[in-house]
Order: structure tokens, then C-alpha cells, then sequence
């Protein structure tokens, strides 16, 4: 996938949280978002669906960096984690920061995304 780092992981849904969610604060990284669509889909829509959770997680001195080079860039923060159940397995996938701020010239603000996608592809791999 061109946009995503992904791992299929053997951990419940709840565990796959726990353990994302700890190996991101391991590379700098802190939740702070957590939409549960599942439940949102039921509230909103009435429907059921699979278990599914998109994390908003923020490395504030990389954001702080990207913000400092370009303000509006803010728009494409934070890098958006999900997990969600596929059959017996759980998901964990990233945002790939370098896909998402392609839409930025900015050479300054692309090297910045390198760094934060090295982070992420280190959370994802360690869960």
C-alpha cells in the first residue's frame, strides 16, 4: 500500500490498541484522538460493524517542527493509526507521513515526514 504501513497482528482488538499505543509512546509519540467507528456507525446509523478504531497520535517536537515550516500543514495532522479486526486477525496500520504531506513543496517539511514515518514504521513493527 503507497499511503500505509501495515501489520496483521494475532492480538485481540483491545490488546492491538494496548500495544500500538505503547510502542508509539516509545518512539515519542502520544494519543491524542480515539474515534471508535464501530460504535459511531451503531450511535449514528444504526448499523453494526466490525470493530474499528482510528488513533490520532502526535510526536509534538516533529509537529512543533512542521508547524514552525509551514502553518497550515496542520491540516494533515495528527497522523492517523487504525485498528480494526479482519477476520481472526487484528490490523494495525499508519499513515505514511511522506504520502501524506506530498502534497506539500516543501523540502524542509518532506524531510520532516521521513523522520516521523521511521518512527512510525518502528511503532508499527514492534507491536
Amino acid at each position: 500500500m503507497k499511503y500505509a504501513i501495515l501489520k496483521e497482528t494475532e492480538y485481540g482488538f483491545d490488546e492491538a490498541i494496548a500495544k500500538i499505543t505503547d510502542s508509539l509512546k516509545k518512539e515519542g509519540f502520544g494519543i491524542l484522538t480515539r474515534i471508535d467507528i464501530d460504535e459511531k456507525f451503531k450511535e449514528k446509523l444504526g448499523i453494526d460493524f466490525k470493530k474499528y478504531a482510528i488513533l490520532g497520535a502526535c510526536n509534538p517536537q516533529n509537529a512543533y517542527k512542521a508547524l514552525t515550516e509551514e502553518e497550515t500543514i496542520g491540516l494533515l495532522l495528527p497522523c492517523n493509526i487504525v485498528v480494526y479486526e479482519k477476520g481472526d486477525k487484528t490490523v494495525v496500520a499508519a499513515i505514511k507521513p511522506t504520502a501524506a504531506m506530498m502534497v506539500s513543496d516543501n523540502a524542509k517539511v518532506a524531510e520532516i515526514a521521513k523522520e516521523i514515518e521511521k518512527k512510525l514504521e518502528t511503532a508499527v513493527e514492534n507491536v
